[in-house]
């Protein structure tokens, strides 16, 4: 089944290791989602490009909330709108994700700047000091 094979691919990668974890998705659920992700997968894409203006970070963001759908709706069914749960989730993982950027980079300046002020100011001089 398709939507079989696309959980196994995602489970090859960090980010979605857990789906492994997870138990099998009822058959109608999975044809559902499959449905969702060939009719709407261009759409919830396009739109998060519109928004985020990066298609990596909109890609990354869609596949996680399929991937979201495939772990909560077993437990909580369908949505009435599932699109929209969909087009929010992603939003909501695309936002997670540009917040674990900002951290990232705000902490390799920070570590960036403390290995410049430990650096010397002339490195020849630097050299001489650990001769």
């Amino acid at each position: 089944m398709w939507v079989g094979e696309a959980r196994a691919q995602l489970c090859q990668t960090a980010p979605f290791a857990s789906l492994a974890q997870m138990p099998p998705v009822p058959e109608q659920l999975s044809r559902t989602i499959e449905t969702l992700y060939r009719s709407e997968s261009g759409r919830v894409l396009a739109t998060l490009v519109r928004l985020l203006g990066d298609l990596d970070l909109a890609e990354e963001a869609m596949h996680e909330a399929f991937a979201a759908a495939l772990a909560a709706w077993p437990h909580t069914g369908i949505p009435h709108k599932p699109l929209h749960w969909l087009m929010s989730t992603a939003r909501f993982k695309a936002i997670d994700r540009m917040r674990h950027r900002a951290r990232l980079d705000v902490g390799s300046k920070i570590s960036l700047c403390s290995v410049e002020a430990r650096a010397p100011a002339h490195p020849v001089d630097g050299l001489e000091a650990c001769r």
